[in-house]
């Protein structure tokens, strides 16, 4: 499995942006990918998760409400549509991929190299 992430950059607070994963690898339906997330002196933490068969989703509470993931299977791509971005939503986002978690239960063990968000006030 490759993922490939893309699309980060900087806004300022209560900005938009939409990040990116291209997928390729996946032999199997039973796949959830989703999204980690680093900040700087801080542990990586999961933001978001998609099984990729049927789109179900699940959401780190910090972000429900302002982050929607989705998914393309046909064109193997991942997107998070980040709004109502804030200050701490400034991180190192990477891409994942489970081959057997469940959305809630999603781990990450196949990584994309990651893509900055910074978010200033």
């Amino acid at each position: 499995v490759q993922l490939q992430a893309s699309g980060g950059g900087s806004v300022q607070t209560g900005g938009s942006l939409r990040i990116s994963c291209a997928a390729s690898g996946l032999t199997s339906s039973t796949y959830t990918l989703g999204w980690f997330r680093q900040a700087p002196g801080k542990e990586r933490e999961f933001v978001a998760s998609i099984l990729w068969s049927r789109g179900s989703t699940n959401y780190a509470d910090s972000v429900k409400g302002r982050f929607t993931i989705s998914r393309d299977s046909a064109k193997n791509t991942m997107w998070l549509q980040m709004n109502n971005l804030i200050v701490e939503d400034t991180a190192v986002y990477y891409c994942a991929a489970d081959p057997l978690g469940t959305v809630r239960s999603f781990k990450g063990y196949f990584w994309g190299q990651g893509t900055q968000v910074t978010v200033s006030s």
